[in-house]
């Protein structure tokens, strides 16, 4: 029997505020290339099966446009919706709300997309393929289904030179799996240090301590829990229209249950993303260099 190619899913719904435009599908690579083309084209060398694209209304045939022709042949592909109406009873509907309501959320509207062990990412994060052929080899070979796994990288690694960025902060057990996880919303690097600025105060935190750039392996188990703790959310956040559903919060469920173990992979070696529009002269530097290098080909789609 053949084993089941993984699916990867994309998260590419984003308002992309502080950058100020849809980055997801902005060009960056030396033909116009977008980051996301990137992940595709590594999973596809991983032997992933499929990809979902989560997205919002408004960008869905902007995004089919744009991808459909480079993918079509190559990996099977599907699109769904993350509207604020997608999984919300009409009693809990916020007529003000504009933000989505985040990205477990945006996993969850993918549910009835995806039928085999998963990875996550962010359309607009570049994660190396590495992280791809450790997560097809555990989504592929790990058949229990309440393990999962996130990619870690190393804090240094996964900062931006021109802002404060938003990161999951991990700490792990004596195993070495995922413990629980952090949102720090405010991380910069300050002279020698990298510092977390909290309400409290400034917390400086490790430069090696792993971290989540969002790039996940699930197995269908997470969608059980993903529902259960969204009705939860939507009984209590309803009229905050800022509020959002995050993976973190799902994984901290799965570890706090005692049902699930979360593996931290070692495939995070490389990674670069646009949080800001200032960072976008690095990325397309250094896509350029792993073209020269050889590591793509001179066009992605040829």
């Amino acid at each position: 029997m053949s084993q089941q190619k993984p699916t990867l899913l994309v998260l590419a719904a984003g308002m992309g505020s502080r950058y100020g435009g849809n980055k997801q599908i902005d060009g960056f690579g030396p033909n116009g290339e977008t980051i996301v083309e990137y992940s595709i084209f590594d999973a596809i060398r991983a032997r992933f099966g499929k990809v979902v694209f989560i997205v919002r209304e408004e960008i869905l045939d902007l995004v089919k446009d744009k991808f459909v022709p480079k993918i079509e042949g190559k990996i099977a592909y599907d699109f769904v919706i993350q509207s604020l109406q997608s999984h919300v009873p009409a009693a809990y509907q916020n007529p003000d709300r504009v933000k989505p309501y985040g990205t477990a959320h945006a996993v969850l509207c993918a549910k009835d997309a995806i039928n085999e062990p998963f990875a996550v990412i962010n359309a607009d994060d570049f994660y190396g393929q590495e992280a791809f052929q450790i997560l097809s080899k555990f989504l592929t070979e790990n058949k229990d289904a309440n393990r999962h796994a996130m990619v870690g990288y190393a804090l240094k690694n996964v900062l931006s030179e021109n802002g404060t960025v938003s990161r999951g902060i991990c700490d792990t057990d004596a195993e070495g799996f995922l413990a629980g996880m952090t949102e720090r919303t405010s991380i910069a690097r300050v002279g020698d240090k990298i510092i977390s600025k909290e309400n409290d105060g400034e917390l400086v935190l490790s430069p090696e301590v792993a971290t989540s750039m969002n790039c996940w392996g699930f197995k269908s188990s997470f969608f059980d829990a993903a529902t259960a703790l969204w009705e939860d959310f939507l009984k209590d956040n309803h009229t905050n229209i800022k509020s959002e559903f995050y993976i973190p919060t799902v994984a901290n469920h799965l570890i706090n249950s005692g049902k699930s173990k979360i593996e931290i992979l070692k495939g995070g070696t490389t990674w670069f993303g646009v949080t800001y529009t200032e960072d976008k002269p690095e990325v397309i530097s250094s896509l350029k260099k792993l073209h020269d290098q050889g590591t793509y080909p001179k066009t992605l789609w040829s």
